[in-house]
């Protein structure tokens, strides 16, 4: 099977996993700080925070902006389930934002218009969560300027965007936001095996996020005020923590990844362009190319089907690629159509672009190891599937 997302395991990383193996520190050594540091020098922000997966530095990243009981978060309709879940972890609750039919990004429109009505009735959101989807980013600058105006606080989702840009700065630099994420699971930009991380300018936001990423300890050697009589092995919790932290592990695949971080996307961004040239003549509509000084990261290649052209449903199509060894997707179920989110009193139709969306999203494959005659498989069965 053909699938969707793959890894790129290099003997590099191999030997720096077992030099890993092989020292004194398999965690809470130099290579987590040293990952953070390359990290948040390659996206321009001045702090980065490693932690065991990207649904954490969501957690973490709503703690260190205080959302608590009471406060509202409204992310993405179509995002995965971790986007919204985190506000929840808080004891916030959630609403969701209809989507621009050509990114599947935040609809800028939906939400000033939602704005407005929560600010009649009191009910503005604390945090907003754009989700920048399959590695293209949102409108920062327009959020930004709402965020002025409405005063909620910004929490980038790019756990698909690592290594894209908007407006010439890196995504990850905060530049218009309060706090961003990235995703280093297997199928994204780089791999940990599992692993998250939260770039921040903020330096209380940081300090918030350090400490709760270890049980909400601060140790005596940490720079952060323990009482002068205390000794090098005190520590001292001073909130209700978590144990998140990334092992050196993980940090040590992650800095051998970094340092292909271009190589990826320049691969992803030549398999992406040869799809939307071989794929221009069929009923489907392909997905949006960044113009000017913005760049996606190409995490997922997301078409359309024009059903009512083809005269076949999406699971038709899903069925006979994956019956053919492709290993197609759907990304995503709007979060509010899934079971729990139901039961939480969510009903169809509240965000009818993402909805229609869903509908008709099939995921091709795309990622570095993809090579060009799987991609000629690819290609081939959806002529197939579609056409015949």
């Amino acid at each position: 099977m053909i699938p969707y997302g793959r890894q790129n395991i290099s003997q590099d990383d191999i030997n720096a996993v077992v030099d890993v193996l092989k020292s004194d520190f398999l965690t809470q050594g130099h290579l987590v700080p040293l990952f953070e540091r390359q990290v948040s020098s390659r996206v321009g922000s001045d702090f980065a925070i490693a932690v065991n997966s990207a649904t954490s530095a969501l957690h973490l990243a709503c703690m260190a902006l205080d959302v608590g009981v009471g406060d509202e978060v409204w992310t993405s309709a179509i995002t995965f389930v971790a986007s919204a879940n985190c506000a929840l972890y808080c004891g916030a609750t959630v609403d969701f934002i209809d989507i621009e039919p050509g990114t599947y990004n935040i609809s800028i429109a939906s939400l000033t218009s939602k704005l407005d009505c929560a600010k009649k009735k009191n009910k503005l959101p604390k945090v907003i969560i754009p989700v920048h989807f399959a590695g293209q980013s949102c409108d920062m600058k327009a959020l930004h300027d709402l965020g002025q105006i409405y005063g909620f606080k910004i929490l980038e989702d790019a756990s698909h965007a690592l290594g894209g840009t908007y407006h010439g700065k890196s995504i990850g630099s905060c530049a218009y936001s309060d706090i961003t994420v990235f995703s280093f699971h297997p199928v994204k930009i780089i791999t940990t095996g599992e692993g998250g991380m939260a770039t921040t300018n903020n330096l209380e936001y940081y300090k918030k996020m350090l400490a709760t990423r270890q049980h909400g300890i601060i140790r005596a050697d940490s720079n952060q005020e323990i009482p002068q009589e205390s000794g090098g092995w005190d520590y001292e919790q001073r909130m209700l923590g978590f144990n998140y932290r990334m092992t050196d592990i993980q940090a040590a695949l992650g800095v051998t990844q970094l340092q292909r971080l271009n190589l990826f996307i320049s691969q992803r961004k030549a398999v992406a362009f040869r799809y939307q040239a071989e794929l221009d003549n069929l009923p489907i509509e392909l997905p949006y190319i960044p113009l000017d000084d913005d760049s996606s990261s190409w995490h997922l290649y997301v078409i359309r089907l024009e059903l009512d052209v083809i005269l076949k449903t999406r699971r038709q199509v899903f069925d006979y690629m994956r019956s053919q060894g492709v290993g197609v997707n759907v990304h995503y179920k709007p979060v509010y159509l899934h079971p729990y989110y139901v039961g939480l009193g969510f009903k169809k139709g509240i965000c009818p672009v993402a909805e229609a969306y869903y509908e008709s999203a099939l995921t091709l494959p795309i990622h570095p190891l993809l090579s060009s005659s799987d991609q000629s498989m690819v290609i081939g069965h959806l002529q197939k599937a579609i056409l015949s």
